[in-house]
């Protein structure tokens, strides 16, 4: 019966970070497209970079905790959602790149949320310790961003943004509490999402930002 319990719990973790996953790949290849098509690229480029700004930030993820191959390459739901979104922004270019910089900002913090919440928990279910987990959730989070923005020759948002992989970091940190204070799964993501989202959206709204050297 324990057993039969545990495989359900595993099983709905899994489905919990398979739509948190896929979730954030939309918001990140549709976000990933509209800054190529911003920066002039050409169609073959908006799909490169939205590529690697939805799957990017997974892969690294997958390899370091050993989930290999990575779910991007051995789940063509990952490409084909990824390649839709970015068509999809590419044929609407006059519609998306009309959002105002407050929806890619609220886009944008929404996939980091949903990226943070699917790395710790995958990370958690291949009993990687919850430090390191936290990482791994940070990682997913803003490693194909970082990507994205080497490609375009920009200094990586997570660089110089107020708050940014500070916040994917703290609702990491928020699910694993959570989960250690017996909070189901489902739930537990909800709150690191959710710690993760405001805090992103906060610090862009009154401009909070880490410290700085001076002098």
């Amino acid at each position: 019966m324990q057993t039969l319990s545990t495989s359900k719990t595993r099983v709905g973790i899994e489905t919990l970070i398979w739509v948190a996953d896929l979730a954030g790949t939309f918001v990140f290849a549709v976000e990933g497209a509209v800054t190529a098509m911003r920066g002039g690229l050409d169609l073959l480029g908006v799909m490169v970079v939205a590529f690697v700004a939805a799957l990017g930030g997974g892969v690294i993820r997958d390899l370091l905790i050993g989930a290999t191959p990575p779910s991007a390459i051995s789940d063509w739901r990952y490409p084909a959602l990824t390649f839709a979104a970015g068509l999809f922004a590419f044929l609407c270019h006059a519609l998306v790149q009309s959002f105002p910089p407050g929806l890619m900002t609220v886009l944008d913090a929404a996939g980091l949320a949903l990226f943070a919440v699917a790395g710790v928990e995958k990370a958690l279910l291949y009993k990687i310790r919850p430090f390191v987990a936290m990482l791994m959730g940070t990682i997913t989070g803003v490693g194909g961003g970082v990507i994205r923005d080497i490609l375009l020759t920009r200094v990586p948002l997570v660089l110089r943004a107020d708050v940014y992989a500070s916040a994917a970091f703290v609702g990491a940190l928020v699910v694993v509490v959570a989960r250690r204070a017996g909070v189901p799964p489902g739930w537990a993501a909800m709150l690191g999402g959710l710690a993760c989202f405001v805090l992103r959206m906060v610090a862009v709204t009154r401009g909070w930002q880490l410290p700085k050297a001076v002098g």
